[in-house]
């Protein structure tokens, strides 16, 4: 798994493992292979394609979109609005998000201690 510490510039596409404790200034995007734990920030919108698995613990400053056959667990701070397009979301008891959760298809499954605004 690659390790990142520092900050990478403009708009990213992982397709790796990739273990994230440094920052994103711009979106990311997840596809087929890549399995990211982002321990840091990102700077921007982040979405997850078919194939892609994200862990956040840290901070996207943006929405979070997971598309269909992607995988992903929030316990960190979300900027925007959390929205399944087809995949399956995890909001864990110790994430927050501070725009909405929506579902337009796919699991979603939020903790009741999860701080989401309304």
């Amino acid at each position: 798994m690659r390790e990142e510490r520092g900050t990478l510039n403009g708009n990213q596409i992982v397709s790796e493992p990739l273990d994230l404790w440094g920052t994103i200034s711009g979106d990311l995007m997840v596809v087929d292979g890549g399995k990211v734990y982002i321990r840091g920030a990102v700077y921007g919108h982040l979405k997850v394609a078919h194939g892609g698995r994200v862990h956040i613990y840290g901070n996207v400053s943006g929405n979070l979109v997971v598309l269909e056959g992607a995988k992903v667990i929030h316990s960190g701070v979300l900027g925007g609005d959390a929205i399944n397009e087809g995949g399956r979301m995890f909001i864990d008891g110790s994430a927050r998000v501070r725009g909405r959760v929506r579902t337009e298809s796919g699991e979603t499954k939020v903790d009741s201690k999860a701080q989401i605004n309304q």
